[in-house]
């Protein structure tokens, strides 16, 4: 394996945890943050103490508020924001190196324009110029702790996806290489929806049965908005969709399965918002699901349901109630 020079740009749990992953298998990483006294923070304690506390730092991963330097030198940058963020980012990178090779691990529609992470990426970047998402089941501590985990690399470029596979891959760090990556990026930001649902009937005590009811029938919705957007069936088969779906809808260190938890116990939204200290993906990309569902002609039951709940037109209880007793129909 040769040595990446890697920009991780967000210092976030996942952005953290990447970065030091790949620090301490021989990358030369620099990792990014807009904060500098976050920044500082992180530099004398060498660790992320706000967002992935008692994960120690390699000894080689520099941490930098500066933006030119932590860019200076990649041969590809990993965008580790939120959605929200990755406009502004992606914009900034593209102004001085609009031709170095992308990658970005945020999962969701951008609230302002319903585009998917890819659309984004493609108004800034060079023709040519490779980029892909990392998505797929991950939970950021678990990947600090060198625990193993197995995620898709997807980009239009099956051979650049195949190329940073083989450069990135590591030995507890598996890597996919996929084509799809409407597909992908559609089962990254629908899990974190249905993961709220899951969470909602957990908390209600409804139990496993109708859990597993709520994730199948939340996949076929996923499946047919990648369908009606461009993407694969299949691909909602794999790492991208069932994988990252069972993980964060079954999963306790899952901030959206949370959500749904503390809506079911009687708590309000912005309370609930307020005491995670980390960005569920699911609230903010609810509402453009529905509206891009709505205008492909798709039907998302579960995931409109839950944006009834989110907006309080619904009570979790009757969210689940109005789901289960819905009419029959044949599977699809």
């Amino acid at each position: 394996m040769s040595v990446a020079r890697i920009a991780v740009l967000g210092a976030g749990a996942w952005g953290t945890a990447l970065a030091n992953a790949f620090s301490s298998h021989h990358h030369n990483v620099r990792l990014w943050t807009i904060d500098s006294a976050h920044a500082q923070t992180m530099i004398q304690e060498r660790t992320n103490q706000q967002f992935l506390s008692g994960i120690p730092f390699d000894e080689a991963l520099e941490v930098t508020p500066d933006f030119t330097h932590a860019c200076s030198g990649a041969n590809i940058a990993i965008i580790a924001t939120p959605v929200a963020g990755l406009r502004p980012t992606i914009q900034r990178l593209a102004g001085q190196w609009n031709k170095l090779p992308v990658l970005w691990v945020c999962k969701g529609f951008e609230a302002e324009t319903g585009k998917l992470p890819h659309e984004v990426a493609e108004e800034y970047l060079a023709p040519g110029v490779g980029f892909g998402a990392l998505t797929g089941p991950s939970f950021a501590v678990e990947v600090a702790q060198g625990l193993p985990c197995a995620i898709t690399l997807a980009s239009t470029n099956m051979q650049f996806a195949k190329a940073w596979v083989a450069e990135l891959n590591l030995p507890r760090l598996r890597l996919y290489a996929n084509d799809d990556i409407i597909g992908a990026e559609i089962g990254g930001a629908v899990k974190n929806v249905l993961a709220i649902a899951a969470g909602i009937s957990d908390g209600l005590g409804f139990g496993l049965n109708a859990r597993a009811a709520l994730i199948t029938r939340g996949l076929a919705e996923m499946a047919r908005l990648s369908e009606a957007m461009g993407g694969r069936r299949d691909t909602l088969m794999g790492l991208a969709g069932m994988g990252d779906l069972i993980l964060t809808a079954t999963g306790d260190l899952s901030r959206n399965r949370r959500v749904g938890l503390e809506l079911a116990e009687g708590q309000q939204l912005g309370e609930i918002l307020q005491s995670l200290g980390h960005v569920a993906e699911g609230v903010l990309t609810t509402q453009v699901i529905v509206r891009r569902a709505g205008e492909l002609g798709v039907d998302m039951p579960i995931t409109c349901t839950v944006h009834e709940v989110l907006t309080g037109k619904l009570s979790p209880r009757d969210a689940v109630e109005l789901l289960m007793g819905r009419d029959p129909k044949t599977e699809n």
